[in-house]
């Protein structure tokens, strides 16, 4: 079934932390082109040019990464996928900062940030958030009408 754009329920609270750990990475790519505005500024020609398009580039993905935790944070399971890809495309960012690059310790808490994003976008709550199971249902057995029902298919029993 097609779940509608304004979310139902509220998401649990993993999907919520991991709206927030997604957050992060927007918010350094924001910043990112930033510093590249700012440091565009002092350039001249077609080297402004470039970085101002550069800049413009990774402000336009910041921003995207951005909505994607809002989407998160505010409940919307149609932000889990592209949270997931953005994590998995850090992942391959992390390697390369640890080993290539050689700066392990940033390259490690990128790493782990990524993991523990995908590890509660994956857990049993936010599973059952993302296929429209959750809140799971608090009915009472002793209220559920089933209990109540006779069993069908089964031979009545003759009472003496």
């Amino acid at each position: 079934m097609f779940r509608t754009a304004l979310p139902t329920e509220a998401a649990p609270g993993t999907v919520r932390v991991a709206g927030v750990l997604v957050c992060l990475p927007g918010l350094a790519g924001l910043a990112f082109a930033v510093a590249l505005v700012i440091r565009a500024a002092g350039l001249t020609g077609k080297d402004a040019g470039s970085v101002y398009a550069e800049a413009g580039y990774f402000a336009i993905i910041a921003v995207a990464v951005l909505a994607v935790a809002i989407g998160l944070i505010t409940g919307h399971s149609w932000a889990r996928t592209p949270a997931t890809v953005v994590e998995i495309l850090l992942l391959g960012v992390a390697w390369y900062t640890a080993g290539p690059s050689g700066q392990v310790i940033p390259g490690v808490v990128l790493a782990v940030l990524c993991v523990v994003t995908l590890v509660l976008l994956f857990n049993a709550k936010a599973r059952a958030w993302a296929i429209g199971e959750w809140p799971p249902e608090k009915a009472d057995a002793a209220d559920s009408p089933e209990k109540n029902q006779p069993k069908r298919n089964q031979p009545k029993r003759n009472q003496r």
